[in-house]
């Protein structure tokens, strides 16, 4: 990911400490060569995954899905979806609500499951099944 004029490193380590704080997780996919392609978080909670790809600060892509999509990097059913800078992307994200998609909590079902290493320093996300 690229530094932008538009904002300082100081500015994009704050954004970023705002979704660690609100709890994502973090992989860093690579090319075959080991090169970092993007940082990408993922946050799990109630009937939802929230994925933030960030290429560059003004290049960033933020998607709601359903818990049980089965490839969170590019999903089938999308239900919110931003494109654009850093900072306006992340806002949204951020102020979407928890509960958006969740039923009442007698048939609340969490999404489980795990990512793990799939060579060359990639990672895929493999959805628990019991």
């Amino acid at each position: 990911m690229t530094c932008s004029p538009e904002l300082a490193p100081s500015e994009v380590e704050a954004t970023l400490g705002r979704l660690i704080a609100s709890g994502y997780r973090f992989v860093h996919p690579r090319d075959a060569d080991g090169e970092l392609v993007t940082v990408v978080g993922v946050r799990m909670h109630e009937k939802v995954v929230d994925v933030v790809r960030l290429d560059a600060e003004d290049d960033v892509t933020a998607t709601r899905m359903p818990y049980d999509e089965p490839d969170v990097l590019e999903p089938k059913q999308v239900l919110w979806q931003r494109s654009g800078d850093m900072e306006s992307v992340v806002d949204e994200l951020l102020e979407l609500p928890d509960d958006e998609c969740a039923e009442p909590a007698s048939s609340l079902r969490t999404g489980r499951g795990c990512w793990v290493p799939n060579g060359s320093g990639r990672a895929k996300w493999l959805q628990a099944t019991a």
